[in-house]
């Protein structure tokens, strides 16, 4: 008879948020994450779970063998690293490291599923084999495609895999996923125009303007979305950064020029056409002016798909943890990127959201903002999703 769900939260969820909380005032960028990694490898240990840590540089993979007959396998992942950030919460736990901040939740995925580890490995009355995937660098630095170069899905075969994160403005005891595509692919780019500088008052016809190639460029990019992509279809082309020149120099030309952003995309033909037009207009208006242009495009997320299996038992272990009522299937198509699709590419799987809260005044905190904070009461919920689908998948009552 294996332990009652309900008393072990109850003697469980005050150290859980304990957890959350320290986390939360030490954050690390992504594959810095040297103490996060320790602490959950640790964990994990004295549990009695078999533990292989450095998967990915500072990923930490936890296996846990249930007790009855199964071949099944599956992985459940969670992100552990924090944003260059400067917090302005004012909490009491707020992070101790200047300029590094917990502003996606990370923390709060990261102790939801070391809670769910732990019942479980008390609690093995499931068949088949459950990997926990402690993810270094989801935040732009490539932390799922660092596991898969590293050989994570022969090392620990999954039949399906499963994500999960918080969602500011759900309310608290709500969930929510969509079939087939849900989040954007995220690409990042980069053009340098290169040219002759000169003196912008005395001679400027002896230079070839590089800033004037620049903004005929940005101008043509939307041009790209407006008639490039079909009206129907959905893309997104936007400037981040714009540098060139010198502020003590406003007299000169500058000789080069670097711009850069992100694009977002949902279809791999899409993606493909954002790519190859940008190419050409960068090329094109360079030439125009007499200048020429290095273009980079930088493939960093895939588009989020949950797959037909994956996301019915998702859904099924959404349900069984909120109730009917509370949980919803049609969620709303996001141009936001997460690097998990990178290993859903290569695994069938699901990811789902889980609502973060909402002030009583209806306000609430986004996240990637100064004053976004994970919500400690959504951790008992997010425990019994993880124990919900990994029973609905592997053998075992819902609890």
């Amino acid at each position: 008879m294996g332990t009652d769900f309900a008393k072990w939260l109850n003697d469980n969820v005050a150290w859980l948020t304990e957890l959350r909380r320290d986390l939360h005032a030490h954050p690390e960028l992504g594959f810095e994450e040297e103490r996060t990694s320790r602490i959950v490898a640790d964990m994990l240990r004295q549990a009695g779970i078999e533990v292989t840590q450095n998967v990915g540089r500072t990923g930490v993979i936890g296996v846990i063998k249930g007790r009855l007959p199964g071949q099944r396998s599956i992985g459940l992942r969670a992100d552990m690293d924090a944003l260059p950030i400067l917090e302005a919460t004012g909490l009491p736990y707020a992070s101790k490291s200047s300029g590094c901040m917990h502003a996606c939740g990370h923390d709060g995925h990261t102790t939801m599923l070391l809670g769910a580890a732990l019942y479980l490995a008390e609690n093995r009355d499931f068949g088949g084999t459950l990997n926990l995937i402690f993810q270094p660098a989801e935040e732009g630095r490539g932390g799922a495609d660092a596991m898969l170069a590293d050989g994570i899905f022969e090392r620990f075969p999954c039949d399906a895999i499963y994500g999960l994160h918080n969602q500011p403005g759900a309310p608290v005891g709500t969930m929510a996923g969509r079939l087939g595509p849900s989040m954007a692919a995220a690409d990042f780019w980069q053009v340098i125009f290169k040219g002759v500088g000169g003196h912008g008052g005395v001679a400027p016809h002896q230079a070839t303007d590089i800033t004037y190639a620049q903004a005929q460029f940005v101008l043509s990019l939307q041009g790209i979305v407006g008639r490039s992509l079909a009206p129907l279809e959905t893309g997104v082309i936007s400037v981040g950064y714009i540098h060139g020149g010198s502020a003590v120099a406003p007299s000169v030309i500058p000789s080069e020029l670097v711009i850069g952003g992100t694009t977002r995309s949902f279809r791999p033909e899409t993606r493909d056409l954002i790519e190859r037009r940008m190419r050409e207009v960068a090329d094109q208006t360079a030439r125009t002016w007499g200048c020429q242009a290095e273009f980079k495009f930088n493939r960093s997320t895939s588009v989020v798909v949950s797959a037909e299996e994956p996301f019915k038992s998702a859904s099924a272990a959404a349900r069984a943890t909120v109730g009917e009522q509370n949980y919803n299937d049609r969620l709303d198509l996001s141009c936001a990127g997460e690097d998990f699709a990178n290993m859903m590419d290569v695994r069938p799987g699901a990811f789902l959201w889980i609502g973060n809260g909402i002030e009583p005044d209806g306000t609430f905190h986004q996240l990637h903002t100064p004053h976004y904070n994970f919500n400690d009461d959504i951790i008992p919920t997010g425990v019994r999703y993880w124990i919900n689908l990994t029973h609905l998948e592997l053998g075992g009552d819902c609890v």
